[in-house]
């Protein structure tokens, strides 16, 4: 059981411009989400990373540069994790945007949404999804089951992860928010995730560490538990106590 603490990037110049960056070069992070950057490692002090896999751009890359200093890892570049390619969208004002037919289709039929010039959102829900399960398996071949790892990347490729987490349609993704900054949390199995943590913006995620099976005392399944988790330090979802 891979867990994969799913970061939005910090807040950018271009949040709250009213334009549609998208995958525009040179958008990076204002005062806050610099200030938002440095305290990820506080957030997370408490959460050993095996990996931090990230989207190419600008943004997400500041986001994580503290923590990965920190901790002293690398981190992995991503490309199926970078923003939404909107075409010929991008860099347009959004009150421009709403006149458009096209904004209802996003708004109430996404999977059916195309962007002129760019790609459509069920496309990128497919390149995400399968990024997420492809470094899943890897990282857990590498550093075993209880590995937690990060992911940084944008609010609609992470709202497009998290339906898919949830078991809903990706025209239900609207339903979804993730701010500048915050952590979702997924855990993998092979028969589901488990959808720890939605846009939260505190500072314990000692819970969404698993515990190391102690020998003859329990068995990891991915089943989950009837009449809902016990909670940290009893029997967790997916566990059998012998």
């Amino acid at each position: 059981m891979a867990t994969v603490i799913l970061l939005r990037h910090g807040r950018s110049t271009a949040n709250g411009s009213g334009v549609l960056a998208g995958r525009t070069p040179g958008v990076g992070l204002d005062d806050t989400g610099r200030k938002q950057a440095e305290a990820l490692c506080r957030r997370l002090a408490g959460v050993p990373l095996a990996e931090v896999v990230c989207s190419p751009l600008e943004r997400c890359r500041q986001t994580v540069a503290p923590l990965l200093a920190e901790r002293g890892l690398t981190g992995t570049i991503e490309d199926r994790l970078s923003e939404v390619d909107y075409g010929e969208w991008t860099g347009r004002e959004l009150k421009t945007l709403t006149g458009e037919p096209l904004w209802r289709v996003v708004q109430a039929h996404p999977s059916a949404a195309v962007f002129p010039g760019g790609e459509g959102l069920a496309a990128v829900q497919a390149r995400a999804v399968a990024a997420v399960r492809e470094h899943s398996a890897r990282i857990i071949a590498e550093h075993g089951e209880e590995a937690v790892w990060l992911l940084c990347s944008h609010g609609d490729v992470l709202k497009a992860i998290l339906a898919d987490a949830l078991g809903q349609h990706l025209d239900s993704f609207q339903r979804i928010v993730v701010d500048p900054a915050s952590v979702s949390v997924v855990r993998y199995t092979e028969t589901r995730p488990f959808v720890m943590r939605m846009n939260d913006h505190g500072d314990d995620f000692a819970g969404v560490v698993p515990e190391k099976p102690k020998d003859g005392t329990k068995e990891e399944t991915s089943d989950a538990q009837v009449g809902g988790s016990t909670g940290q330090g009893s029997t967790e979802q997916g566990e059998i106590v012998r």
